[in-house]
């Protein structure tokens, strides 16, 4: 007659999604501001890169 203490067997899909979820319910327990964490962000602007001024520096045409 078989046992039934040895683990069953799974795929390797099912064992990454128990993985996953176990990942996500230990950080929602670790974080803080677990209520928070639904709030959308400010946007900050990109536009930082500075003008290139060779051509005024080396007194270019």
């Amino acid at each position: 007659m078989t046992e039934n203490n040895e683990p069953r067997k799974i795929d390797l899909a099912e064992a990454m999604r128990q993985k996953l979820q176990q990942k996500k319910e230990q950080q929602a327990a670790n974080k803080p501001g677990a209520k928070n964490a639904n709030q959308i962000k400010t946007l900050k602007s990109q536009n930082n890169k500075k003008p290139n001024n060779q051509r005024r520096r080396t007194g270019g045409s």
